[in-house]
């Protein structure tokens, strides 16, 4: 049986955990405007100039994004990629992006793990993150003296919302000498209150890496409980749930399977434990997406935010997708015409106070360096 305490806000102490969604904005600042200056809106037509300067791009994603909306995207792809080269600059894209701006635009494309990686290599200047805030916050904590843009900072996380620093001083309290382990789906503040960070690619070996009995695991409690499930380091979780994930039944999926037998079933481990039971394999984004590369089922499901399915259709075109398909809002926010805005403008720059940015870099640190 996994060993496994759930520590449920709600019913502790009333009053003594903080709100769990934030009371002001994300903060961003103005110098890399001030620094670097604003450049004008370039053209945006659409004519046989950009058409054939961007064919190469749009033949990637042809079979997931109809033709009819290459003519707007493709002004906006030709006119980012220029602006990268001029500033200076590398996007970093998450998975969960959409085709246009994961095949057309990233540099770098991944789970928050590689992100996290890339974003610690990187010598360009400027990094504008592709995902949202606490992806962003991650890659400023990781590159204090660089310009990292996300282009709208209300691109949030549930998870992230779930939880903060003073929650997590509170639990150090209640739980004294107790390694705490946080998902990077936090705010800074949160991570400079944990011993390492860990991302769902590396999660049950960051849990051991501590050589303790039991672990604070901190905010997901469904990826919590599928740590639980296979070490024997007692994990006491946090009732934090990603809106995506958890919106996903096992019901929905028994239907898939009696619809076709055949169909393969994957899925993150955000997912509530019965939808976890149901599927033929669990894995990260980053381990989703291999495992489709390495077993090209005929068809398959994937239960995590729709546009992966898209990214990875576009390069395996015979592999069909079923979509249940759960979009991530604040994933949505991003989009070529802010991206190209945040280019022009330099915004919207992330900041973290570099106390606790610096806190913080210790815990995302020693996750980046841990030997797999």
């Amino acid at each position: 049986m996994p060993l496994l305490e759930t520590f449920d806000p709600a019913g502790l102490n009333p009053g003594a955990f903080s709100a769990r969604t934030p009371t002001a904005p994300y903060p961003t600042g103005g110098g890399a405007a001030r620094k670097f200056g604003v450049l004008p809106l370039p053209a945006l037509d659409w004519n046989e100039d950009v058409a054939r300067e961007t064919a190469h791009l749009y033949e990637r994603i042809k079979n997931v994004v109809p033709s009819v909306e290459w003519p707007f995207f493709a002004p906006h792809v030709k006119a980012i990629n220029a602006l990268k080269q001029q500033r200076g600059a590398v996007i970093l894209a998450h998975n969960y992006q959409t085709p246009e701006i994961y095949h057309c635009v990233a540099d770098f494309v991944g789970d928050s793990l590689q992100l996290a990686r890339e974003a610690a290599k990187t010598k360009a200047g400027i990094i504008v993150q592709c995902g949202v805030h606490f992806m962003a916050e991650t890659s400023k904590i990781l590159n204090p003296d660089k310009v990292v843009l996300i282009p709208d900072s209300r691109a949030g996380c549930s998870l992230a919302s779930s939880i903060t620093g003073d929650d997590v001083r509170l639990l150090r309290e209640r739980f004294p000498g107790v390694p705490v382990v946080t998902y990077v789906n936090t705010s800074a503040e949160v991570k400079a209150e944990s011993d390492i960070c860990c991302t769902s690619s590396n999660a049950v070996q960051v849990v051991e890496s501590l050589g303790a009995d039991k672990v604070i695991f901190l905010p997901d409690e469904y990826l919590a409980r599928y740590v639980a499930a296979q070490t024997k380091v007692k994990i006491i979780a946090w009732k934090g749930h990603c809106e995506v994930h958890e919106r996903f039944t096992a019901d929905e999926l028994r239907r898939y399977r009696d619809s076709d037998p055949s169909i393969q079933i994957i899925a993150h481990p955000e997912c509530p434990p019965d939808v976890i039971a149901e599927a033929d394999f669990t894995g990260s984004t980053a381990h989703m997406i291999d495992w489709v590369r390495n077993r090209h089922p005929r068809r398959v499901v994937m239960v995590t935010e729709c546009s992966m399915a898209d990214n990875v259709q576009a390069e395996l075109p015979d592999v069909e997708f079923v979509r249940p398909c759960n979009l991530c809002p604040h994933m949505k926010r991003i989009t070529l015409p802010k991206i190209l805005d945040s280019l022009l403008l330099m915004k919207e720059e992330v900041v973290v106070d570099p106390f606790i940015a610096d806190k913080a870099r210790r815990a995302v640190e020693r996750m980046i360096h841990l030997k797999s």
